[in-house]
């Protein structure tokens, strides 16, 4: 499957994907959409799996596994716990997420910045992480990528992903491997860890939500615009429970890195994954990066690679790749879609900043070799006029094969040159790793980047910072500028000699003419068994887990609120990023950042809440911890999407640990509702939404029927108010027969090792 894996055959998993689809066909009797075929041919018992778009939890056997190292942290440390001698599936491990940006001097890295200043500096704090995630892979069979190798999703595409396969991974934006055909799922670590364990893998047989594309890109259109589109149409929950799957002719006029872009970016949909089926330009990508093999046995294999004719899909979007004009989505929430004729507009309206203060391309989501060529177009003409960007210029490569490519083809010196500051290759700002020290939290600003989600405060930890996604065309364009009501389709910048020039739309080869610079060999590949793999009880970065105690067989009785979260409370509210990356390996300590984030719905602030047992205002994190040592349990209440962006699984691990039982909502995101359910909680929906308004800040929860609990069967919220007054109000659950089995034991973990 890639030559780190030469044990590993590409025409096995096809066999057996043939194998599964002529039992589904022999039992549906219908045309199956491409993303069908994909998922049920990798049904762990096509013949006996129930199979109902939507309805059944199907049994999955994912090909491989791919961690990132801020979540492999506790998924290695919970497939330590299961006693399990080797991963039963390929694995790997990246790091790319524990290396901080930086754009200007900084002391502790001897007043220097930028990509090798931030890469020695990692290695040297983060030495102690790096370390157990290198020998726990070389001993558990796990192939790990040095920090500096580049961006999970990136080294993925380049290395592990092929057209009809199917992986999981411990990140949200896994998805970027539809872009070469692979269904690809992000995950909690727990799921990670029934994968590695060689166990079947749970997944509610997805909806499939169709895309036809028609017609070409042009001008300053891109890829990043279709997504930014669909994520304007669907919005951040349209895509729950769905598969995205494109078609149409317009296919074939996107690249497969183009692909990648709009599936990675799916994920702020809530979309199970994006998929296309395979290409040309998926086949020349292969090629490109040194599998032909698999190229070729891709194209013998086409027939199960697309839709079937007369393929139905649950809903149909249409979008005239002719007609899309560039998007620019934010601030705040990646489904506001501003298309660029109409932000200037927008911008002034609402009052957002119109001074860009930085711009930042790169990432994941848009790091490929034609992104950096389309970018490094717009900047190579602000050049020639003697322009350089008014504002800080950030470029993360996703991955060392193409920062050697792009250092090789000159694109780092015009970079440069126009006063970019090139970062190391890791995800850097886009999570929340970014030093940034020229604003200061609380000002107001507007920044524009290529990422994908731009949630208050997530990439440089201030609230009022305006964070807005695009191309990376555009990004630079706007760093040029340095003003988000510019529009290089019809205005003019002005040249060092007093000209008005006007950017011609960017240019980019899809794929290098030279072929591709692997750069740095930075793969270290499996030792064996005798590896010593060591966590000391001193350490304030890894902690070997503890299991959570299993269900008193009791219904819930006078649970507190802990706090009553108002609008939008996703992973990063719940669990922030940024300088709380280092304690992912240890959950008592990140604990301490549990939704402090969260706006209560009682004083409208963020961490403050009552401690209902001293009647005092504290931290929500040192409240959970008062009443988890008073054996107090206590619950959430939330308001919709909750638990929407990053598949961080310490968004669920910790306020279990911390006490709760419950986090009662008006709708979940889908990886965070599986990851509460993996650590024995209770997510529970509103059967009326309205219903979350009945419940007070400071009443007492008791949630019956736990007793007779069973799938499909409503459960009866009880609340008790201050006063004493009681009210009732039903609450569902998407629990099935094992789900219920992971809640009786206390985790899915526990009951795996039962």
């Amino acid at each position: 499957m890639s030559r780190m894996e030469q044990d590993q055959y590409i025409n096995d998993r096809y066999q057996s994907i043939e194998d599964r689809l002529k039992v589904v066909r022999r039992r549906l009797n219908r045309p199956l959409t491409y993303s069908e075929k994909v998922v049920y041919g990798h049904l762990d018992d096509p013949e006996g799996q129930d199979i109902q778009r939507g309805v059944s939890y199907l049994n999955l056997r994912p090909d491989r596994v791919a961690m990132q190292d801020a979540t492999a942290q506790m998924a290695v440390l919970q497939f330590i716990a299961s006693g399990l001698p080797q991963t039963a599936v390929p694995s790997t491990i990246h790091c790319d997420h524990l290396i901080e940006g930086t754009t200007a001097p900084q002391a502790d890295r001897n007043n220097a910045f930028g990509g090798k200043a931030d890469l020695d500096l990692a290695n040297k704090v983060n030495a102690e992480v790096y370390d157990f995630l290198s020998s726990a892979g070389s001993k558990y069979g796990i192939g790990f990528w040095k920090p500096g190798s580049g961006i999970i999703h990136q080294i993925v595409l380049e290395n592990y992903a092929f057209p009809g396969g199917m992986m999981i991974g411990t990140d949200s934006h896994t998805p970027n491997a539809g872009g070469l055909g692979m269904c690809a799922i992000g995950v909690g670590g727990a799921d990670a860890v029934d994968v590695m364990a060689g166990m079947p893998w749970e997944l509610k047989a997805p909806k499939v939500i169709g895309v036809k594309l028609t017609g070409k890109l042009s001008a300053w259109a891109s890829p990043k615009d279709v997504i930014c589109k669909v994520a304007g149409i669907l919005t951040v929950k349209g895509g729950t429970g769905a598969i995205v799957e494109y078609f149409g002719p317009g296919l074939d006029n996107i690249s497969c890195t183009g692909m990648g872009t709009i599936c990675n970016m799916g994920a702020e949909i809530g979309a199970t994954t994006s998929m296309f089926p395979f290409n040309k330009r998926m086949y020349d990508y292969l090629v490109a990066t040194n599998r032909e093999p698999a190229a070729k046995l891709a194209e013998a294999f086409g027939e199960n690679l697309r839709a079937d004719e007369g393929a139905e899909y649950d809903q149909v979007i249409e979008i005239n790749l002719s007609e899309l004009e560039p998007q620019v989505n934010g601030p705040f929430t990646p489904d506001l879609a501003n298309p660029l004729s109409k932000l200037a507009e927008n911008a002034r309206r609402e009052g957002w900043p119109l001074t860009v203060s930085a711009g930042l391309i790169g990432s994941c989501t848009n790091s490929s070799y034609e992104d950096m060529q389309r970018a490094a177009s717009v900047a190579k003409q602000a050049l020639a006029a003697g322009i350089k960007a008014k504002v800080p210029f950030a470029i993360s490569p996703g991955s060392e094969q193409i920062r050697a490519t792009i250092e090789r083809d000159g694109l780092i010196e015009i970079f440069e040159k126009v006063g970019g500051t090139v970062l190391a290759n890791a995800c850097g700002p886009c999570i929340g790793q970014w030093k940034r020290t020229e604003v200061e939290k609380g000002v107001p600003n507007s920044i524009v980047t290529s990422f994908n989600r731009n949630f208050a405060a997530r990439n440089d930890a201030n609230p009022a910072t305006h964070a807005f996604v695009t191309s990376p065309e555009m990004v630079t364009a706007f760093a040029i500028a340095g003003d988000l009501s510019f529009n290089p389709e019809k205005d003019t910048l002005i040249g060092s000699d007093g000209s008005e020039i006007m950017l011609k739309p960017p240019t980019g080869d899809e794929l290098p003419a030279r072929g591709f610079d692997p750069g740095e060999e930075t793969y270290q590949a499996p030792a064996g068994s005798t590896v010593d793999v060591k966590v000391s009880p001193d350490s304030q970065r890894l902690q070997l887990l503890t299991p959570f105690k299993a269900w008193d067989g009791k219904d819930l009785e006078d649970a507190l609120v802990l706090i009553k979260a108002k609008g939008k409370c996703t992973t990063d509210h719940i669990s922030m990023a940024g300088p709380w990356l280092k304690y992912r390996g240890h959950l008592d300590n990140i604990s301490n950042n549990m939704l402090i984030g969260a706006v209560n719905a009682e004083n409208g602030k963020v961490n403050s809440v009552k401690n209902q047992l001293t009647g005092e205002y504290g931290g929500v994190p040192d409240v959970a911890r008062a009443y988890k040592a008073a054996g107090q349990p206590w619950v959430v209440i939330g308001d919709e999407n909750y638990g929407e962006g990053s598949s961080r699984e310490h968004a669920a691990l910790e306020p279990r640990h911390l006490g709760a039982r419950a986090v009662i909502v008006k709708s979940f995101a889908r990886i965070h509702e599986t990851n509460l359910k993996k650590q024995g909680m209770l997510p529970l929906t509103f059967a009326n939404p309205a219903d979350y308004d009945k419940v007070g800040p400071f009443d007492r929860i008791s949630v019956k029927g736990l007793t007779s609990f069973a799938p499909g069967k409503p459960l009866t919220l009880v609340g008790k108010r201050p006063d004493g007054s009681t009210y009732e109000v039903p609450v569902n659950h998407t629990f099935n027969a094992n789900q219920i089995n992971w809640f009786k034991h206390g985790s899915a973990l526990n009951a795996m090792s039962a």
